[in-house]
């Protein structure tokens, strides 16, 4: 999905014309853009959680080489889906073979020691 499904998404839910959804979209990100760089901490109930976190100072290898490489400090974006979020996703794409089957009953009747018909166990 790109910024357009996004913009496309909004004029068919709430029936603005594109520019206006433009603009709505459009200012969502700058805000969590603008939010990320001061440092903020963004939650989206529901969605997820984005933050800033500091990668500390770290020796790396050149694959070609074998020599160190210092790697810079710095600060990245990451994000943590919701666990509501992870679940429709999961379901989105589960199998329908691979979901899980409903409890069986054990074969036996519900009258005290009497095995239900076609009981596949031997009895005494």
């Amino acid at each position: 999905m790109i910024k357009q499904d996004i913009v496309h998404h909004v004029i068919e839910r709430t029936g603005l014309p594109r520019t206006k959804a433009e603009a709505a979209v459009d200012t969502v990100f700058e805000g969590l853009k603008q939010a990320l760089a001061a440092g903020e901490r963004i939650e989206l109930r529901g969605f997820g959680v984005f933050s800033v976190r500091a990668r500390k100072t770290g020796i790396g290898r050149n694959p070609r080489t074998g020599t160190e490489v210092s790697i810079a400090p710095a600060k990245l974006s990451g994000s943590n889906p919701a666990r509501n979020c992870t679940r429709s996703i999961q379901a989105a794409h589960l199998k329908p073979e691979a979901a899980p089957a409903e409890p069986t009953r054990l074969p036996w009747s519900k009258s005290f020691g009497q095995p239900a018909s076609g009981c596949p166990f031997p009895v005494n």
